[in-house]
Parts: C-alpha cells; structure tokens; sequence
C-alpha cells in the first residue's frame, strides 16, 4: 500500500485546502457556524459526530484560525468557537458545494434545503467563475500558472 502524505506542503491550492477542511466533519462544522452554531454541544447535537472527533476537528479549525474562541455572549461559563475572516471566506466555497450537490445529488422533486439571501427571502443565484473582463469562464478556458506569495 503506497504511503499517505500530506498535501500540506503542496504547490496546489486545491491540495492544501482539501488537507486544511476538506474532511466532511469541517465543513459541516463551518457549516453549522454560518448557520450561527457556536457552542460545542450545539455542534455535537447537530452533527451527531462523537466528541473527541468534534474536539479534535474544533481544536485544528482553531490553529488553522477558522474559529476563534471566546467566551460565551450570553456571560454563562460556556465558551463559543466565532468564524474569524479567514473562516468566514470559506463561504464561497461550501455555498459552491451546496449548489453542485442541489444540481446533481437530488432527484427531481426530492426535498432539499435552498439557500435564501436574507433580505428578499429568494434563492441566491447559482456561483460563476468569470475572467477579469467578465466573461463566463469553463474549465477549458483556464489553465494552472506558477505565482510566488510576496513575503
């Protein structure tokens, strides 16, 4: 059996992100943050995942620095894990998730959950990757290119 390695060190954006949250325990965790799920047994009660894979995913979304903790709004002895703006960028992508599974996961007239924008209460419209100049893009129109990170 070959040997797993990390793809934390990959040169691919897609490798790292999937060895940062790509697992379905953190996503659905940020998940539930976006639907304002903040206290480790609210996590658990919604998700249903055993508490040392809660504690263990909560813990490395923290380093990564998804989440960060605070104390409890309410002044009880709680603590709640917050989406930091790095957590909360992760948006685009499980609402791109979210959309691909509407599309290809559910048979027609099989109820499912919809997206709503909050203040017109409609769906929010399907994600589009789209060049500069705003032309709708496909995967045969773009291709992978080398960038260095400025320091």
């Amino acid at each position: 059996m070959a040997k797993q390695t990390s793809l934390g060190t990959s040169e691919c954006p897609v490798a790292r992100t999937l060895e940062a949250v790509g697992d379905r325990w953190s996503l659905l965790i940020i998940r539930d943050a976006f639907d304002d799920i903040r206290r480790f047994s609210e996590f658990q009660k919604s998700l249903g995942v055993a508490k040392n894979i809660l504690s263990s995913r909560l813990k490395a979304l923290v380093e990564l620095g998804i989440f960060n903790i605070r104390s409890a709004s309410d002044g009880s002895a709680y603590k709640e894990y917050v989406l930091t703006q790095r957590g909360r960028s992760v948006f685009p992508v499980v609402v791109a998730m979210r959309q691909w599974g509407e599309q290809h996961l559910f048979k027609d007239g099989e109820t499912h959950s919809i997206l709503l924008d909050n203040e017109h209460d409609q769906p929010v419209t399907t994600l589009e990757v789209r060049a500069a100049s705003g032309k709708l893009l496909g995967p045969e129109d773009c291709h992978r290119g080398r960038v260095l990170k400025p320091a």
